[in-house]
């Protein structure tokens, strides 16, 4: 998880804190500058932590508590805080590079003013279980990538790229220009359970509250509808987003 508070007393003020992510960020090629670790802590993924450190040959720091509780004000530190240099986000080519380099056909997620960081945190989780590519958000209106997001993520925003893009109608214009088949979610759609993503696809995961936003949804080629049967009548964003992402997995990776 991340934290862009501004400390006078270290630089840069971009922060990653709780042991799995700490993990994940030292086992990826993130660029860490120093490892703060609450003095006297006992812990086997503590040690794990050191033992990772060591390797890279990175500063390790044992402070008090108070120190962590400082860097990461309000958050579960969980005994660990990374100095990092700041999040670079990808471009729309790394994420089609990534598909390139794994020979297989691109598959992105295209989120369309996601607000929760547990959303999006939880969405880049499964991301990264079912091998998506990468993940798409506009800059303005929608969540960043924060220490929320990473803490959500459970390490996969070390291992998930993001590109983050102005005009997400213009983006997804250029994704079908270069092969994609865009779907979205609607209330009417072809059931999700017919979902077939062996070609190069994107999946429109639409804001929490609004859903797709009306000129994003006039370049969906296909709309996904997910059936329910109960009382409630909508799912949470990142729910929603699991399902597609596991059905999108079932039909590239076929058990026959």
């Amino acid at each position: 998880m991340r934290n862009n508070e501004q400390s006078s007393e270290e630089e840069p003020s971009e922060f990653i804190f709780g042991r799995h992510p700490a993990i994940a960020a030292l086992k990826s090629d993130q660029e860490i500058n120093k490892v703060f670790i609450q003095d006297g802590l006992k812990h086997e993924l503590i040690g794990e932590i050191i033992k990772l450190a060591k390797k890279r040959s990175l500063v390790i720091q044992m402070v008090p508590k108070s120190k962590l509780e400082r860097l990461a004000p309000h958050e579960n530190h969980q005994g660990v805080v990374l100095a990092v240099s700041a999040y670079k986000y990808a471009t729309i080519d790394d994420l089609f590079e990534r598909a390139q380099e794994r020979d297989e056909q691109p598959f992105f997620l295209i989120l369309d003013n996601i607000n929760d960081p547990h959303n999006l945190g939880s969405i880049m989780r499964t991301a990264d279980a079912v091998g998506a590519h990468g993940i798409i958000i506009p800059k303005r209106r929608a969540v960043g990538l924060t220490g929320v997001v990473g803490k959500a993520s459970a390490g996969a925003m070390e291992n998930v790229p993001v590109a983050r893009v102005t005009n997400l109608v213009n983006t997804v214009k250029e994704l079908k220009d270069r092969g994609l088949w865009i779907f979205g979610t609607d209330m009417d759609g072809t059931d999700y359970r017919h979902f077939d993503a062996k070609g190069a696809v994107g999946i429109i995961i639409g804001n929490e509250g609004k859903g797709i936003s009306p000129l994003l949804k006039k370049s969906v080629d296909e709309m996904l509808t997910i059936p329910m049967v109960g009382h409630v009548q909508s799912l949470n964003a990142s729910v929603a987003a699991s399902l597609l992402m596991y059905q999108a997995f079932a039909s590239r990776h076929p058990l026959n």
